[in-house]
């Protein structure tokens, strides 16, 4: 399914999107990224998600991604005697192991590993950051803080340690389980919430043995701060800038957005820009203007992806929220202020042969009337680099394996094909103007860029290009053999 844009949609599914016809629905105004979201809903519930997506894929014909998000170290206070008390600005407040109700001055907050890592003058922040506090004295079993901004507390918030690196397990023992489950179902990426350094994404990448690329949220001022090495070991990155936007002031979320997104950018691994996106759309069909330059702003920094919540998990209107980012997307991509943007910010990388290739693919792309970029790739690799250019024209990424297939589906600009295993580069030229002429890309008087790595299956191998004419007569008066 061809779309009229580079940049992909994310959609999380949930009560508002958890039937077949609703996910085809999604999918045909916009979804390219469907996410599972493992902090809600059974196993069973999952697996009959992801059969229904698989499903869809089938019926469309498209490569369609699926995201499993695990959940993460959820912290979070105990419960009141009276469900809720009113903290007040200036009072005493004690957070501690016991399991006694709270009340207006204590509650427990059954995680001693905050209690070892905190020290005088640290921030817990409470619901959201809504309740910030400050620690004036800890212990190995409690804390006793002073409320900076009070407000209404009350049973199970969440709470946020923004200025220590927490010694917590990479993944709980739910997400041990979870992770598991969604590699044998079949998904396409892991999604790690709450990364605060390397060591997080290697314990995952060793648990889910090559069956899933894996993904890192930055949502902590830690991971922020350790970010080169944390993407170094990463496939992805999700920008999560509800979290970051809780344990950091708000005005720093922007900058750090647009410095991550061109990290990844320069390195090319793909970057879903999400959160809040267009949060009014959970309850309107309209969104706000702010929402509509949020979106556009991420798109205009070059962001492979940007993604939905709530918005099409649990709102009102899924539809209309995935159709509003299509046609943001379509818009500022004709712009040609969006061209000049990112030709201006694309990062030299002249590292090897195969970085040389996509460079010259480019360039003759936007030298020429070449129609396409056609790669052909195993592991994904030659299409992520063809990708981290930009080109101005269409990439096709050709592949027999449907796996590589759905992953790329995440992709700037990658439009999948799935095609037969091939061992002689002519029959990838022919297949790829086939390709090419079939998908709407070209007509049988254009030309092509077809680029892969010689000998074929090689991953990271690319090393051959060719300018092809979509007339295959005309290859084979080239090529006889």
């Amino acid at each position: 399914m061809r779309r009229q844009r580079n940049v992909k949609i994310v959609a999380t599914l949930g009560p508002a999107s958890d039937t077949y016809e609703m996910i085809k629905l999604l999918h045909e105004t916009g979804a390219d990224v469907f996410r599972l979201n493992m902090s809600h809903g059974s196993h069973d519930e999952i697996r009959a998600k992801h059969a229904m997506i698989r499903a869809v894929e089938e019926e469309t014909g498209s490569s369609i991604c699926i995201l499993a998000d695990l959940q993460g170290p959820k912290l979070r206070v105990g419960v009141f005697a009276a469900e809720s008390e009113e903290l007040v600005e200036g009072a005493a407040f004690r957070l501690d192991l016991d399991s006694a109700e709270g009340d207006v001055s204590r509650v427990c907050l059954p995680h001693p590993e905050i209690f070892a890592a905190l020290k005088e003058g640290s921030s817990l922040l409470v619901n959201d950051g809504k309740i910030r506090l400050k620690v004036v004295r800890c212990g190995a079993d409690f804390a006793e803080c002073e409320v900076v901004i009070g407000g209404t507390i009350s049973n199970r918030k969440g709470v946020n340690v923004p200025d220590v690196v927490l010694p917590l397990a990479a993944l709980s023992d739910k997400d041990r389980a979870d992770l598991e489950f969604v590699c044998e179902l079949g998904v396409d990426w892991l999604a790690l919430s709450f990364v605060q350094r390397p060591e997080d994404v290697e314990e995952a990448r060793a648990l889910a043995k090559g069956r899933a690329a894996l993904l890192s949220k930055i949502e902590k001022p830690s991971a922020v701060e350790r970010f080169d090495d944390i993407l170094a070991v990463s496939d992805g990155i999700m920008v999560a800038r509800g979290d970051l936007g809780v344990e950091l002031p708000v005005s720093a979320v922007p900058p750090i957005q647009k410095r991550l997104v061109r990290r990844c950018r320069a390195v090319g691994k793909p970057v879903i820009v999400a959160t809040q996106m267009l949060e009014s759309m959970i309850e309107s069909p309209m969104p706000t203007r702010a929402e509509v330059s949020d979106v556009a702003t991420a798109i205009y920094e070059g962001a492979d992806a940007v993604m939905l919540s709530a918005e099409s998990a649990a709102g009102s209107y899924p539809i209309e929220a995935v159709k509003t980012m299509d046609n943001v997307a379509i818009e500022v991509e004709r712009d040609p202020t969006y061209t000049q943007i990112i030709e201006a910010s694309r990062t030299a990388s002249r590292s090897g042969i195969a970085d040389a290739m996509v460079v010259a693919a480019r360039e003759i792309a936007e030298t020429t009337d070449v129609k396409a970029i056609c790669c052909f790739t195993h592991s994904g690799t030659t299409a992520l680099l063809t990708a981290r250019e930009r080109p101005r024209v269409p990439i096709i990424a050709l592949t027999p394996l449907k796996r590589t297939a759905s992953r790329l589906a995440l992709s700037w600009g990658v439009n999948c094909v799935l095609t037969e295993e091939l061992d002689r580069f002519k029959k990838a030229v022919v297949s790829a103007v086939r390709a090419a002429r079939n998908e709407g890309f070209a007509e049988e008087q254009d030309h092509v860029v077809v680029i892969a790595g010689v000998p074929f299956n090689v991953p990271g191998s690319t090393n051959i290009l060719r300018v092809a004419p979509c007339d295959e007569r005309l290859i084979f008066a080239a090529d006889p053999e």
